[in-house]
């Protein structure tokens, strides 16, 4: 091949290709047309560079590839943010197109053969390196999402104030106004953008709006506007590591999402204590080992939602909860201390089930019960309550 004539020919034209290459794309893509300037100069950088690129790559007789990649050096990570990878192979598509067109004026005698098998050759470089540029692209926007959702979670779990945490969900394309459901499982472990990607991937077929952030040694997910949490987590338990999975209360906006996401952490902190829970597991169903392994907001809840309530609905209520519990749980024995009929006493049990949604008759409901019982009355005995200085 008369590389040198070729070579001189090329750069004569160099200028005319580029705006030969601008103008079809113009005309064969709409989008094109409708870039911001700033963004068709990017392009036009790279189609000089790619025309310059080229020209090394002849003198160097095809034999330095590596070279390809030099081509998005003008603009990378702002072309692939700005363009999608589909796109930018419309683009180079069209170039070669052009430069094909071209190739009886560019190539010197006898030569169209082999500059046209150069062009395709150095064209699926191009493509390459476009490919590599993006797949960087995605690796940087992938690991910096990571962080902003791990960053979200950690303020969630410090409880930092609304602005801040809308304003870091915001980052990530989070509405501000739909309802929020923490969930708080084991890591599978591994690399934590790949866990979070995984997470991502099963979201979109799954149609969910989900932010996750890896904590430690714990998965905690935000799926939003979520009608029945659960029967969706059962749908997601394949992205977690063994062991128990722990929904959060379903809250509206992400000002309350605080209390979603230390419910749901604090559940999987004391799941260990209910060997048989169902996976996954309700924050609310976990309140009396949440409450013996410390949390404050469990004490309050079982206190208000069993003691407090049984005691406002009424003192029989409550009597004979404590009737049903001495008796072992026994129907008649609980009638026979009452002196009722036990229709009296399986009456009064729905009563209870109705006014603090936990049942008697279930085993852990019953301890969900008992407990709240016994914490109700430790912090309303004058015996037991603690001086405010000590509080």
């Amino acid at each position: 091949m008369d590389l040198a004539t070729t070579i001189q020919n090329i750069e004569r034209s160099s200028s005319a290709l580029t705006t030969q290459s601008l103008t079809r794309m113009d005309e064969r893509l709409p989008w094109f047309r409708d870039l911001p300037a700033e963004q068709r100069s990017m392009v036009t950088l790279v189609a000089q560079a790619g025309v310059r690129q080229f020209l090394e790559w002849l003198r160097s007789s095809g034999d330095d590839l590596g070279t390809s990649d030099m081509v998005f050096e003008a603009a990378p990570l702002e072309l692939a943010r700005a363009i999608s990878l589909q796109h930018t192979v419309a683009l180079i598509q069209v170039v070669i197109d052009v430069v094909e067109e071209q190739v009886p004026q560019l190539a010197a005698d006898g030569e169209d053969d082999q500059l046209r098998e150069s062009v395709l050759r150095f064209s699926r470089e191009i493509a390459f390196a476009a490919a590599r540029v993006y797949a960087r692209a995605a690796e940087t926007r992938g690991a910096w999402d990571a962080r902003l959702q791990a960053m979200l979670v950690d303020a969630l779990l410090r409880g930092d104030n609304s602005d801040e945490l809308i304003s870091r969900a915001a980052a990530l394309g989070w509405s501000e106004t739909q309802t929020i459901t923490v969930v708080c499982g084991a890591t599978p472990g591994g690399e934590a953008t790949l866990v979070l990607h995984s997470v991502q991937r099963a979201a979109r077929r799954l149609g969910l709006d989900i932010l996750a952030g890896v904590h430690g040694a714990r998965l905690v997910l935000l799926l939003g506007g979520v009608k029945e949490p659960v029967e969706i987590v059962e749908k997601l338990t394949g992205q977690f590591g063994e062991g128990p999975i722990v929904v959060g209360p379903t809250v509206t906006g992400l000002a309350d999402a605080s209390s979603s996401a230390l419910a749901a952490v604090a559940g999987h902190r004391a799941a260990p204590a209910w060997p048989d829970a169902p996976r996954p597991v309700t924050a609310m169903q976990l309140l009396p080992e949440r409450a013996i392994a410390g949390d404050e907001a469990a004490r309050q809840g079982l206190r208000e939602g069993v003691f407090m309530t049984l005691r406002r609905a009424g003192g029989e209520l409550l009597e004979t909860m404590d009737a049903f519990i001495a008796s072992g749980g026994v129907l008649e024995g609980t009638a026979r201390e009452l002196y009722v009929h036990p229709n009296t006493v399986r009456y009064r049990l729905r009563r209870i089930q109705e006014v603090t949604g936990f049942s008697p008759t279930d085993p852990h409901e019953a301890f969900v019960l008992r407990v709240g019982l016994t914490i109700g009355r430790l912090e309303s005995s004058p015996v037991t309550r603690r001086p405010r200085s000590l509080q």
